[in-house]
């Protein structure tokens, strides 16, 4: 089973001057010491507009700034927004595959509808039209990444002519693609689409067993028909973390702000009323604390021993990846970074050794099935070279309307630029 942390880059109030400047480069040093200690993911979220909960509206700027401080970590997307009113699929395309090159091949995709009011209601997304949305722009999305040219799409969503989306991605034919669950139901629209779970339920290893098991029968029946271009058979689970030698330490430095995740989460999603730029949701919930439920998900959080037998009822469950939400409510740096070389050291060494067997094992139950699945898939033709259509540049198309020689032609109002009409290089070749 493998590792990652997670991002929402949670900053509750009061706010002071350089708070925010803090929780970020802090978050990137956090970063840069899990990559040293062998922890295989770090993701990162895209939230607009929701306060103390997630300051992580441009996730590809942190991303590509933690691809120059690490080396082998890899960088993912959990997740991108998909609806067009968001985020163009083209520029999901191009962001996607920029960082898979500035990080050298080191990207997850993960993909998501997003389903709080604010967010929607900024950027006029519907909600009961958001997953509809997700799957048109994330299908192509895929293409674009995939396809020389991508041959153009007219759509429900978006729409726009034929044109090669450059750069391509070093992965091919583009990064593993996920996405965001926190149902059954969309743990089982994950794998109907061929894609990796990245689950925020917050569940028990015994429930786990339930939903992987139900995530891989789909992944092995005819009703897998992969949404991108490869399949990408992973789940991935969330769960509160803080490891320290005394259990009641460990609690102490990290169940309240694994609380204060699912009480912010609650305010801005379920039941809150929000004043922007006013409402404090912890002086709301320092209110509420003693009042909260207990929270499940907190498996992450313990002594290495109390963590090991957790995160080892995970992988018996078949959960291929288990993220740890250590960066939640006023957890400080110190402790994070503590928690983390104290599991590096004393929890994740047994796990890596099993890790190559099991991906082994994994690679040939599944490859049959991941290839029947790719074969029951209608890709995309490609089109022929002379189907692409011939772009003329702008300024020809106004060189040719302003020409009064019908060679060249002055290039805009106010400009003594000489724009010819035809190329020159096929002028000189007929006159040679």
């Amino acid at each position: 089973m493998k590792f990652g942390i997670f991002y929402e880059h949670q900053l509750p109030r009061p706010w002071v001057e350089g708070g925010e400047l803090k929780l970020f480069q802090e978050a990137l040093d956090q970063v840069e010491l899990a990559d040293r200690l062998g922890i295989d993911y770090a993701w990162e979220v895209e939230h607009h507009f929701l306060e103390e909960y997630s300051h992580s509206s441009a996730p590809e700027v942190f991303l590509a700034a933690c691809s120059q401080r690490t080396k082998r970590i890899r960088l993912a997307h959990g997740i991108v927004l998909m609806p067009p009113g968001y985020n163009h699929p083209a520029r999901v395309a191009e962001r996607i595959a920029t960082l898979d090159l500035v990080s050298a091949g080191r990207v997850d995709w993960g993909t998501g509808e997003s389903a709080s009011l604010a967010e929607m209601g900024g950027f006029g997304v519907a909600p009961e039209e958001k997953r509809e949305m997700w799957r048109e722009a994330t299908a192509e999305a895929a293409n674009m990444l995939a396809m020389d040219p991508y041959p153009g799409y007219q759509g429900r969503y978006f729409s726009m002519p034929c044109r090669n989306v450059v750069p391509k991605s070093v992965q091919k034919p583009h990064p593993p693609i996920w996405i965001a669950c926190s149902r059954r139901e969309t743990i089982h629209e994950a794998a109907r689409n061929g894609i990796g779970a990245l689950t925020f339920a917050f569940i028990d290893p015994a429930e786990a067993v339930k939903w992987v098991k139900e995530y891989y029968d789909i992944i092995k029946s005819d009703a897998c028909v992969p949404i991108g271009h490869a399949v990408n058979a992973n789940i991935a689970m969330v769960c509160g973390f803080s490891c320290h030698a005394d259990a009641e330490e460990a609690r102490r430095r990290g169940l309240d702000g694994f609380r204060f995740f699912g009480y912010a989460l609650g305010h801005h999603y379920i039941f809150g009323e929000h004043v922007p730029g006013r409402t404090s949701i912890w002086a709301n919930y320092e209110k509420a604390r003693d009042f909260l439920p207990t929270s499940p998900g907190a498996g992450g959080i313990g002594t290495p021993d109390d963590i090991a037998e957790n995160m080892r009822l995970f992988e018996e469950a078949g959960v291929d990846q288990v993220i740890f939400l250590q960066q939640g409510g006023m957890n400080r740096h110190a402790h994070i970074c503590a928690s983390l070389e104290l599991f590096a050291a004393s929890v994740m060494p047994a796990f890596k050794a099993r890790q190559p067997g099991h991906d082994a094992r994994k690679d040939s139950e599944l490859s049959p099935f991941i290839a029947a699945a790719l074969a029951r898939k209608t890709f995309r033709p490609q089109l022929n070279d002379n189907e692409i259509p011939k772009l003329v540049a702008l300024g020809r198309q106004i060189a040719q309307q302003d020409s009064t020689d019908g060679k060249t032609a002055n290039f805009g109002r106010s400009s003594e630029m000489v724009v010819p009409l035809e190329d020159p290089l096929k002028q000189a070749r007929a006159g040679g």
